[in-house]
């Protein structure tokens, strides 16, 4: 028995569009980093980059459970003195209210060069229409999944 080790020839990469509306950010983000990553095929190779491409709309009505929608996200400038932060609630309400998502999502991923990759299979829109219909994209459907996934 040998074990398997996929090649390039070997990676069928597939197009899936998931719907955030309702859907807890945290369990969101898990299920979106196993599927950038491959790990939910039986041919999953650490190495390469066995992921599908994923699509995430209304990324702006995505739930949080507890008192998250009012922690805080930090960065910095890069200047003295220069960190920064805003709520996840006041990114949600703002300009660019995928960036939640986009973060949440970048965190579960290893920090290497693959995953930075990978990361470019992610898109995310914050309304229900996207530009991608021409790759006919598979609806998974998160909420059905476990009834925790959802927050009322």
């Amino acid at each position: 028995m040998k074990t398997f080790s996929a090649t390039p020839a070997d990676i069928e990469k597939s197009w899936i569009v998931i719907d955030a509306e309702g859907v807890v950010l945290g369990r969101l983000a898990s299920i979106v980093a196993m599927r950038l990553r491959g790990k939910h095929k039986a041919t999953f190779t650490p190495h390469m980059d066995m992921g599908d491409n994923v699509i995430v709309i209304n990324a702006d009505k995505v739930q949080m459970t507890g008192k998250k929608r009012e922690e805080n996200f930090y960065w910095h400038t890069g200047h003295p003195g220069g960190i920064k932060s805003r709520t996840k609630a006041q990114i949600l309400e703002g300009a660019h209210p995928e960036r939640v998502v986009f973060q949440a999502v970048k965190r579960m991923l290893p920090g290497n060069r693959l995953s930075r990759a990978q990361l470019t299979n992610l898109r995310i829109y914050a309304g229900a229409e996207h530009p991608h219909e021409a790759q006919s994209p598979e609806a998974l459907d998160v909420k059905s999944m476990n009834k925790k996934n959802t927050r009322v």
